[in-house]
């Protein structure tokens, strides 16, 4: 259940002050709570026609969490919306999941609080609609992390 002063931001920009605050106080909680609920209105205003391209949507914005902290300003995922533009959303993910790169940005979801958003547990929960082998590339990423 989210509390109820992150449940009442309505924009990612309130959402940022309010973890910045509850960073400063202490509050890691409160903060990751205050980046889930910016990447949720992110995503909302997307405008996904199914669930599954929902989350999709919110793991990319819960990517763009990861680079904007460690860029220490706004970053976009510049490689990924083109191809979300270019692909439709659901073959995107297919794509990134696919590659044979390493699994650092599931790795920096996780270390940040946000790993049920990353692509690979999306596709875990959502197998219907991946190919085996994305399925199974997001059963090994998430396996690997785990057991570290």
């Amino acid at each position: 259940m989210m509390d109820k002063r992150v449940a009442k931001l309505k924009t990612p920009k309130e959402c940022a002050v309010f973890a910045k605050n509850a960073v400063e106080r202490g509050h890691q909680d409160l903060a990751l709570a205050a980046r889930k609920r910016a990447v949720q209105l992110r995503a909302e205003s997307v405008g996904a026609t199914s669930e599954v391209e929902r989350e999709c949507i919110e793991a990319v914005y819960a990517y763009e969490e990861v680079l904007s902290a460690k860029a220490g300003r706004r970053q976009s995922a510049s490689r990924t919306w083109p191809m979300i533009r270019r692909y439709g959303v659901i073959e995107a993910v297919e794509r990134a999941i696919k590659r044979k790169s390493d699994a650092s940005g599931y790795t920096a979801l996780v270390e940040m609080g946000l790993g049920e958003l990353a692509f690979e547990a999306v596709v875990l929960r959502h197998a219907s609609h991946f190919s085996a082998e994305a399925v199974a590339r997001s059963r090994s990423r998430m396996d690997d992390q785990n057991n570290t």
